[in-house]
């Protein structure tokens, strides 16, 4: 009897120890599943923050590509790239935990698309800039060969003069400019000073000739500043082979007889310097002159 209840106690001896056993194994086996799914959730942190990284760096490398091409839109875009280099410090002292990574996501898309709004607005601005150079280029072009073109007829004109058929073409005298003050009373005191002068007084005269055709004659008129712009309308307009850029166009109603003509080009800001003024019958230079602003 002594002998069954040792046995007894014994097996409940080894089964309580089995059981011990048993949930000193299963807390192992948990204590390493959590260790292991710790370490991969760090792992995955660590990557996530390295992916952060590395869109940061490149939102950065578009600022400054965006930066290098100096457009007006220059201080705007450094101010944004400052920005983005101050989150990259922040993300790099940072934990890395959740929380702060999903705050460093959304100040990322926050980001990302300013940056997509002013690259587009740079781009645009660049497109501008490239036609408003072209259009420069284009009437650069254009006033240079009217210089060149003024300058091979103003060395003609008095060969010209000579040659010209007086049956057929009129001629024009007393060609004279002059710049004027206009005061408040509306009266006109001529003067040699740019800073005082609000117009440029062109005048001349149409010779008599019975045999021209009469009716309305038009005359361009060119007036060159001293930095070789063309003042007033400057209109282009092409006579064959040739072009020519004017100031504005004098109509006179010819009747044969002797015809005197006045005309007035407004202006602000007169240049000092010499002044060229040129009469164009359609393509052909009939009257020139100068004159000088101090």
């Amino acid at each position: 009897m002594e002998n069954q209840n040792n046995n007894s106690k014994l097996k409940a001896i080894i089964l309580v120890l089995s059981l011990l056993l048993l949930a000193s194994l299963a807390y192992m086996f948990k204590l390493s599943s959590d260790n292991k799914k710790s370490e991969t959730e760090n792992v995955n942190l660590v990557t996530e923050k390295e992916a952060a990284l590395n869109d940061f760096a490149q939102l950065k490398a578009t600022y400054d590509a965006a930066i290098a091409e100096n457009t007006s839109m220059s201080e705007e875009l450094i101010a944004e790239r400052d920005k983005v280099v101050k989150l990259m410090d922040e993300l790099k002292a940072s934990k890395g935990d959740v929380a702060s990574l999903r705050k460093f996501r959304d100040q990322y898309r926050s980001l990302e698309s300013k940056m997509n709004e002013l690259v587009r607005e740079n781009d645009a601005l660049k497109k501008m800039n490239q036609d408003l150079t072209t259009q420069i280029d284009s009437t650069t072009t254009i006033l240079v060969e009217a210089k060149e073109y003024n300058q091979v007829l103003v060395g003609q004109n008095e060969e010209l003069s000579k040659t010209v058929e007086v049956a057929s073409k009129l001629s024009i005298l007393n060609l004279k400019t002059g710049a004027y003050k206009v005061r408040s009373s509306g009266k006109e005191v001529e003067t040699e000073r740019a800073g005082r002068a609000d117009i440029l007084k062109i005048s001349f005269t149409i010779a008599e000739n019975k045999v021209a055709k009469s009716g309305d004659k038009q005359y361009y008129v060119q007036v060159i500043d001293s930095k070789s712009n063309v003042l007033g309308e400057k209109k282009t307009v092409e006579f064959g082979e040739k072009s020519l850029t004017y100031s504005f166009i004098s109509t006179v109603s010819y009747k044969n007889d002797t015809v005197s003509v006045t005309e007035n080009l407004p202006g602000e800001s007169f240049e000092k310097g010499t002044y060229f003024v040129n009469i164009f019958d359609k393509g052909e230079l009939v009257g020139k002159t100068s004159f000088t602003l101090k």
